[in-house]
């Protein structure tokens, strides 16, 4: 893990050095981050990484090959078929 220290401008902008945006691979106007703020740290993501991250902890609830959303369609189906005898 590294820590950069970065300032705040009287802006509000912070400026994210060249070399740790090389490193993320950030482009300017193509590459969202995203703040989490917890009572006292924040983390910068990107929208990648967030998604990435977060498809990684779904996948422990599923099958490989599985597609939620199939499922999903599937069991509102049966639960019109249920309901209305169709």
């Amino acid at each position: 893990m590294s820590v950069i220290s970065v300032r705040v401008e009287k802006s509000g902008r912070v400026l994210i050095p060249a070399s740790v945006r090389r490193q993320l691979g950030l482009k300017e106007g193509e590459s969202d981050l995203l703040l989490f703020i917890d009572e006292n740290p924040v983390r910068v993501e990107t929208r990648a990484h967030a998604v990435a991250r977060i498809q990684a902890a779904a996948a422990k609830y599923g099958k490989p090959d599985e597609l939620w959303s199939e499922e999903l369609m599937a069991d509102r189906r049966r639960e019109a078929e249920r309901e209305f005898g169709e």
